[in-house]
C-alpha cells in the first residue's frame, strides 16, 4: 500500500473521530439535551441521537459537497443567518422545556413559605393546585376532587401522540429538524477544511461522509449519558424531574440568546450593514 493510500485512509480515519468531537459542541449538547429531557427510556434517547445525527450529516452531505464539487461560495450574510437560525432554535426549544416551570418553583418554595408565613402557607395548602404531565405537557389543576375537567386523552399533545404514534418519522422529526439546523450551520467550515487538506474531490466527500457518520455515533452516546439522570427520575423522582427539564430548558434559552445577540447585533454580525462571517 502507498504511503499516499495510507496518508488518505488516516486522513479518513481522522474524519471520523473529529465528527465524533464535533457532536460535544456546546450549542450542540444543550439543544440534544432539552429533547431527551422527555424521555422515559435510554433506548428511545439513542434513537433520538441517531436522527439527529442523520440530519446533520445529510445537511453538512449536501452542503459540503455543494462547496467542494462545485465551488458555491456562501454569502456571509446566508451563513450568518444559518447560524443565527441555531440560537433560534435554542430559544424556542428552551421555552418548550420551561412548560410546567412555575410549578416547579411553587412547589419549591412552599416550605419556605411555611417556616416564614405558616398561616398563608396552610391556606395556600388547602387550595394548593398540583401539576402533572401528558406526554411533554405540563399543566396544573386544583385539589379539592372537582377531577381534571378533561379527559387526560384530550389534551393537544396527547391527542397528536395518539394520531401519529405509529408513524416512526414523527418519533424522529424533532430531533431530525434540530439536526438539519445545526448541520446548516456548520457545513461550511466542515467543507473548508477539507478542501485545505484533500485536494481529490471525491475523497474530500469520503471525509465529509465519515465525518458525518462519526457526527452520528457521538451524538448516540451523549443523548445515552444525558438521558439517564432524566429517565430515572421521570417515575421515582417526578418533581426532581421536573426540575432538571426547567434547568435544561433554562440554560437553552439563556444560550440561545446569546447566540442571538452575538451573531445578529454585535458588529459585523447578521443585521449590520457590512456583516463578516467566519464559518465555525
Amino acid at each position: 500500500m502507498s504511503d499516499s493510500v495510507v496518508n488518505l485512509v488516516s486522513l479518513l480515519l481522522l474524519g471520523f473521530v473529529l465528527g465524533m468531537r464535533h457532536a460535544t459542541d456546546a450549542d450542540h449538547v444543550i439543544a440534544i439535551a432539552t429533547i431527551v429531557s422527555r424521555q422515559r427510556n435510554v433506548r428511545g434517547s439513542a434513537m433520538i441521537g441517531v436522527a439527529w445525527g442523520i440530519g446533520h450529516t445529510l445537511t453538512i452531505l449536501v452542503v459540503g459537497s455543494a462547496i467542494i464539487l462545485f465551488g458555491v461560495v456562501i454569502p456571509p450574510r446566508i451563513g450568518l443567518a444559518m447560524e443565527f437560525a441555531v440560537g433560534v432554535m435554542l430559544v424556542a426549544l428552551g421555552a418548550f422545556a420551561l412548560t410546567g416551570l412555575g410549578g416547579v418553583l411553587r412547589a419549591a418554595l412552599m416550605p419556605i413559605v411555611a417556616r416564614i408565613l405558616p398561616r398563608r402557607a396552610a391556606l395556600e395548602d388547602s387550595n394548593h393546585s398540583h401539576a402533572h404531565a401528558h406526554g411533554d405537557y405540563v399543566h396544573r389543576h386544583p385539589h379539592g376532587g372537582e377531577g381534571h375537567g378533561h379527559s387526560e386523552d384530550q389534551v393537544a399533545l396527547a391527542l397528536l401522540d395518539a394520531r401519529f404514534r405509529g408513524v416512526r418519522l414523527y418519533q424522529w422529526l424533532r430531533p431530525l429538524v434540530v439536526g438539519v439546523v445545526h448541520g446548516l450551520a456548520g457545513s461550511a467550515a466542515v467543507a473548508l477544511v477539507v478542501l485545505s487538506a484533500v485536494r481529490d474531490p471525491v475523497w474530500a466527500v469520503a471525509y465529509v461522509l465519515l465525518f458525518g457518520v462519526g457526527t452520528i455515533g457521538g451524538m448516540m452516546l451523549i443523548t445515552v449519558a444525558l438521558s439517564a439522570p432524566f429517565a430515572f427520575t421521570s417515575s421515582l423522582l417526578p418533581r426532581l424531574n421536573w426540575q432538571l427539564r426547567a434547568v435544561s430548558g433554562l440554560v437553552s434559552f439563556v444560550f440561545g440568546l446569546f447566540l442571538i445577540y452575538e451573531l445578529g447585533f454585535v458588529e459585523g454580525g447578521l443585521f449590520s450593514a457590512t456583516p463578516v462571517w467566519e464559518p465555525r
